[in-house]
């Protein structure tokens, strides 16, 4: 027989008040994994996605009877284990009501807007609060077909960072988690859960974004390691402790994160700074996440420096800086195809940037760092990036994108090929945008020598991160 538990069934000293006058419970989760219920789900989930096709339909008729068979045991697992995440229970119960549509109505296009609508995960930011998610979604850098993916997730939520939430960075929107369990989508390198992924019949208006910064921060580990070995560079005692610790690890990239997705709506932007639906050069998504990453690294510094932070606050604050630096110049440049890399680019950039301003040092084949002249140099780039953003107001798109290739290609060579780089006189700019798009090479800014050798011995291990969790094995030693 599946537990269930509830507030009321518990001993006085394991129920939690987490609002004034009114009594909470934080549900353990962690302790579904062996319920049959969960394991019933977790399969019948994944029995569905060799039935479906990209946009989540099953269309071949003979396969809808085994779909409907899949789909009442997801009901039914879903039914029973709601009373686990009673701050769940509309949208578990509309989560129902939207399978046994898509099961009626033929196994067509699937639309669970009214589910998604319920599910409200960023209303309770609860250390340790547990989530149900099960979808047909795609998920980012792993399935690009809206399959049923079941999920289930932790809230991380310490402290300092609902300090730090609570002032001078309100991101009410953001849900930093860690995974429990989870079906093929998300044996991958997907570390997000957003919202938009979700078939929906209509794109409605998002009020939460839930990041893994349990992934993010177990493959930073492994990544780190096997980097500072490989190019003998000597970390300081507060970065190594990152090494060895994945709950100081992970909550840093919380702040990170934190920080760096409130950034993307904020500043003096172009008119539309996520470029959604728009074709444009991949370098200006390069400076777009760069300048998002730059500005957490900035933001921490000032917290590190502020004696009205907690100390926790600024610990994390130092650690932040480590974390973009590394994860930046080590996992981002080398990780992915050389076809329109744009993080792999922000990752170059940032590198030679340190490299051309004389605080990182590549000598005898062994990497060091001047720590501190780090800062200034660091936040020297995001201010660079900061102008050509405040300046693009007045410029029309064409000279935006100039000046954005511009101030790549001043740090990081471009293709000896590339069109761009002999100018706007080489270029199209009689015809439309797309002109200019089309003559980006997919790989305009290819890997330095370094690079290429530091790629080809970091490869195996960079690959090894693939689903990788903080309750991976070993999480922060290289496979």
């Amino acid at each position: 027989m599946t537990e269930t538990l509830n507030a009321y069934s518990l001993p006085a000293q394991e129920r939690e008040t987490e609002h004034p006058g009114q009594l909470g419970l934080r549900v353990n989760a962690a302790d579904l994994l062996t319920n049959s219920d969960w394991l019933a789900l977790k399969a019948a989930a994944s029995g569905l996605q060799p039935l479906q096709i990209k946009d989540g339909s099953v269309p071949e008729a003979a396969d809808h009877g085994t779909a409907s068979e899949y789909v009442g045991t997801i009901c039914r697992a879903i039914e029973a284990l709601a009373p686990n995440f009673p701050h769940d229970d509309e949208y578990l119960r509309l989560l129902v009501t939207d399978f046994q549509r898509w099961r009626d109505g033929g196994f067509a296009v699937p639309d669970f807007l009214d589910s998604l609508l319920a599910f409200a995960p960023a209303a309770e930011r609860i250390d340790g609060l547990g989530h149900l998610v099960v979808f047909p979604m795609y998920t980012q850098n792993g399935s690009t077909s809206r399959l049923v993916e079941a999920v289930l997730i932790e809230v991380i939520w310490p402290e300092f960072i609902a300090e730090l939430e609570s002032g001078a960075y309100s991101n009410k929107l953001f849900v930093p988690v860690r995974f429990l369990d989870f079906t093929a989508g998300y044996d991958s390198n997907s570390a997000v859960l957003f919202p938009e992924s979700v078939a929906v019949r209509q794109t409605p208006s998002f009020t939460w974004g839930a990041i893994f910064a349990d992934r993010e921060a177990a493959r930073f580990r492994r990544v780190l390691r096997a980097a500072a070995e490989t190019t003998s560079l000597e970390l300081p005692a507060d970065a190594a402790a990152l090494l060895d610790d994945q709950q100081l690890a992970q909550e840093t990239f919380v702040m990170w994160d934190l920080i760096h997705d409130r950034t993307h709506m904020r500043g003096d932007l172009p008119f539309d700074p996520f470029m959604i639906k728009q074709r444009m050069p991949f370098f200006l998504y390069s400076l777009e996440e760069l300048r998002c990453d730059l500005t957490a690294f900035r933001e921490s510094v000032k917290v590190q420096h502020d004696d009205d932070a907690s100390p926790q606050a600024r610990k994390h604050a130092k650690l932040v800086q480590y974390a973009v630096i590394f994860d930046r110049i080590f996992r981002f440049a080398i990780t992915g195809s050389r076809v329109r890399n744009y993080d792999g680019l922000g990752g170059q950039l940032l590198f030679a940037w340190l490299h051309q301003h004389h605080v990182l040092h590549w000598t005898d084949t062994k990497l060091s760092i001047d720590w501190d002249e780090v800062p200034d140099v660091v936040i020297a780039l995001g201010t660079a990036i900061e102008e050509l953003y405040w300046r693009s107001i007045d410029r029309p798109k064409t000279a935006h994108w100039l000046a954005a290739y511009q101030l790549v290609s001043g740090t990081v060579t471009p293709n000896p090929a590339s069109v761009w780089a002999q100018g706007p006189e080489a270029l199209p700019l009689d015809g439309p945008p797309r002109g200019l798009t089309d003559q980006v090479l997919d790989d305009e800014f290819p890997l330095s020598m370094f690079y290429e050798a530091l790629e080809k011995k970091m490869r195996s291990v960079i690959d090894s991160t693939a689903g990788i969790t903080g309750e991976s094995p070993e999480s922060a030693a290289a496979a």
